[in-house]
């Protein structure tokens, strides 16, 4: 079966059923606390279930005149039926050790008792009870269904509670809720299905019939004492649920009847021989069985646990919509222009409309720029006659999977192959947190380079937990490949206005004739870490400047360059000590210090910030290298060098390589890089990442630099490496 049939069974599922299941689970709520309540009361006696037959019937039969029935409940509450002395006939709670009353049996309330018939037959007596028989066989298909969609979503059932990656609130709860909640609501599902079918005789349950019993003792027989039963001394009050005590004690036809959970005894009340023993039916064991399970009542822990199941059954129906709702948003709106007359095609696979959304932006801003474009689902690939440009925005499901609405694209591409060469990009959406990452993005890049008519304009991006941050970086390579002018503001792809927080300014530094560098130390309760980025608003507007953050002392450190007409960084420069500005922290969680045996840092100039804060943090030792390139040795870069030489002693840092290119040795960053190129090669062979950051032009510098290294000494290409997470950048 493919992902959609589950995913839509799951769905017709929920609404074929879903104002059954929230009344069922409002009740449910209320009458797992029931159980709840009733164990609370003082009537279960002390060391319960220690006690013996042998123990409990001599006493009660000294203490009590007549008794017909002792009766143990599911709180274990034993109640004793009877006649006093004065003929006075009783029912009371007794402790079974001393015969003593604890108290009057508890009757339901008036409310318990109106939920419980809605619960279970909605007051339409065997019609509703069929109904909601129905309703539970249902929900186990629901669960059943949800369960392999958690299978396909987590890329097996091995990964089955691994890392859920938190898209929004009710897909993210939908999924833990469903995970932790599995077995509670499949055993409430299951046993009212049970129930269901037992009632409606959809499984046979053949009642025990009374069998005609001889006694083995008469007149002459010896009496033997109680107490000296063997069955009652091997008979635990626990394993009981109802005695009924012979009419006349000296009757050797007179019998007493036992009821355990599983079998009914005669004994004989002379000699306390079995005389009869007959078990129950399969059937009328799973029937109590079940029972318990579904009500919770013989156990308190087990009541809440359904009741937290109950009452989580109204959120996954409030989030299960939610999520659909969401789904519908991967619908896009009217075209300006038709498929056959855009030169640029926008086509879009998203399983909640999040990639929508990027593709969105780019769409208005190449409407606005006056060129003729087209957006479609990818399934909705089809000719596009006067198409120049073929643009790809998609994520993937389960292991490399297309999402929903992508589905049909592989086998369209096949079916019409277009009739002129289009250049193509493609950008993969997804999380680092799964092992396929960005699966299906890769498939469709492969596919269309494996097409005639299609011509890649610049490389596979693969962005990480929706970040603005690196789709920005797409945007600006797309910008210079086509001369489109698109917005590589990271706040632009941000789906509603952040919230700004003060930050407190400490202390700035100022510039000097040979040095243009200068840094802020700042202060904020926002939590952040090295590789984050500070985006302040310095004409208090939409226009944001984002800055590569280093945490050192837990102090938020920025290193600017200041130009003389630059918004953000005069701005910055001409900041007061004590002082406070309205900022806010962009978590860029994909240029955080990796999880990796060996980690290679590159930066230029100011790009050295956030490499700072991380080897200052690098306490659990991992093998670093740094790599930097300034212009000049100035008091700035010799308080680099001497930072770089304590962290070395605390082997925080490995080894520290500067270059100059305005000294005497003049040398750049990618000489540093080139002179080491076996170095780098082993580093990513060995499945070390390399970080960049500083200067755009570095970056491309660099990544040109690598793709040498790797095909003359490892004969692969650098973008393996990239894609298996091994190369992490945050340049401007």
């Amino acid at each position: 079966m493919t992902l959609s049939i589950w995913r839509y069974a799951h769905l017709a599922l929920a609404i074929l059923s879903f104002l059954f299941l929230t009344m069922a689970s409002i009740t449910g709520v209320i009458l797992a606390i029931d159980p709840v309540v009733e164990k609370t009361q003082p009537y279960k006696a002390d060391h319960f279930n220690e006690i013996s037959l042998a123990e409990t019937i001599p006493v009660l039969q000294e203490k009590y005149a007549e008794i017909l029935e002792l009766s143990i409940d599911y709180n274990q509450f034993v109640t004793l039926e009877g006649f006093d002395e004065d003929g006075n006939d009783f029912k009371q709670y007794i402790d079974p050790a001393t015969g003593e009353k604890l108290g009057d049996p508890i009757k339901k309330s008036e409310f318990i008792e109106w939920v419980t018939s809605l619960h279970r037959s909605l007051f339409l007596h065997e019609t509703g009870r069929f109904i909601v028989g129905v309703m539970s066989f249902l929900l186990f298909l629901i669960a059943f269904s949800g369960t392999i969609l958690i299978i396909k979503r987590q890329q097996g059932i091995r990964h089955f509670f691994a890392k859920i990656n938190k898209d929004f609130f009710a897909q993210y709860f939908h999924v833990v809720g469903g995970r932790l909640l599995l077995i509670p609501i499949i055993i409430i599902s299951l046993t009212g299905t049970y129930l269901f079918m037992l009632r409606f005789e959809m499984i046979p349950n053949p009642k025990v019939e009374a069998a005609e019993i001889t006694s083995s003792a008469d007149e002459n027989t010896t009496k033997i004492e109680l107490k000296d039963f063997v069955i009652f001394k091997e008979t635990k009050l626990a394993d009981i649920q109802k005695i009924e005590f012979p009419f006349d004690p000296e009757d050797p036809n007179e019998f007493y009847t036992i009821k355990l959970n599983d079998r009914e005894i005669t004994v004989n009340q002379i000699n306390g021989k079995v005389e009869n023993e007959t078990f129950y039916p399969k059937a009328q064991v799973f029937e109590k069985l079940s029972l318990d399970l579904h009500t919770g009542r013989t156990n308190m822990i087990w009541a809440i646990i359904l009741g937290i199941a109950s009452l989580h059954i109204l959120f996954f129906i409030y989030s299960g919509f939610v999520i659909t709702f969401k789904r519908t948003r991967t619908k896009i709106g009217k075209n300006k222009f038709s498929a056959n007359e855009a030169e640029i095609i926008l086509l879009v696979g998203s399983e909640n409309g999040s990639t929508l959304g990027f593709a969105t932006k780019i769409q208005e801003q190449i409407l606005a720029s006056g060129k003729k474009s087209y957006m479609a689902q990818m399934n909705q690939y089809e000719i596009f006659p006067n198409a120049k440009q073929l643009i790809i925005f998609t994520s993937t499901y389960g292991i490399g999977d297309a999402p929903t609405n992508a589905k049909k694209f592989e086998s369209l591409v096949q079916k019409f192959p277009q009739q002129q060469e289009i250049k193509f990009s493609v950008v993969g959406f997804g999380s680092r947190a799964y092992s396929e990452f960005c699966g299906y993005a890769i498939k469709v890049e492969e596919l269309l380079n494996h097409q005639e008519w299609a011509t890649r304009l610049i490389d596979l991006k693969t962005i990480n937990d929706k970040s603005p941050e690196e789709f920005t970086h797409w945007v600006t390579s797309f910008k210079e490949a086509t001369d489109i002018p698109l917005a590589a503001i990271p706040s632009m792809y941000i789906g509603r206005a952040p919230k700004l927080k003060n930050v407190n300014v400490i202390s700035t530094t100022k510039t000097t004739e040979q040095d243009a560098t200068f840094s802020v130390l700042l202060d904020t309760k926002e939590k952040f870490k090295s590789g984050d980025l500070l985006a302040i608003y310095p004409e208090s507007d939409h226009k944001e400047r984002l800055y590569s953050v280093g945490k050192v002392d837990n102090k938020l450190q920025l290193i600017v360059k200041l130009h003389e007409f630059g918004l953000g960084s005069q701005y910055l420069y001409h900041l007061v000590p004590h002082s406070t500005i309205k900022a806010r922290i962009v978590k860029n969680k994909a240029f955080r210090f990796p999880k990796a045996s060996k980690v290679v840092m590159i930066a230029n100039g100011t790009g050295i910030a956030p490499f700072l804060g991380m080897i200052d943090e690098n306490k659990k030792k991992v093998e670093t290298h740094l790599y930097t390139g300034f212009r000049h040795l100035n008091p700035t870069t010799k308080g680099y060098q001497v930072f770089a030489k304590e962290q070395i002693e605390k082997n925080h840092l490995t080894k520290f390589n500067i270059a100059f290119s305005r000294e005497e040795h003049k040398q750049y960053v990618m000489n540093l890089v080139n002179r080491d190129a076996q170095f780098f090669a082993e580093a990513l062979q060995n499945k070390g990442v390399i970080m960049v950051c500083g200067a755009l032009e570095m970056q491309h510098d660099v990544e040109k630099v690598l793709e040498k290294i790797c095909q003359e000494q490892l004969n692969k290409s650098f973008e393996e490496f990239k894609r298996n997470g091994q190369f992490l950048t945050d340049c401007y």
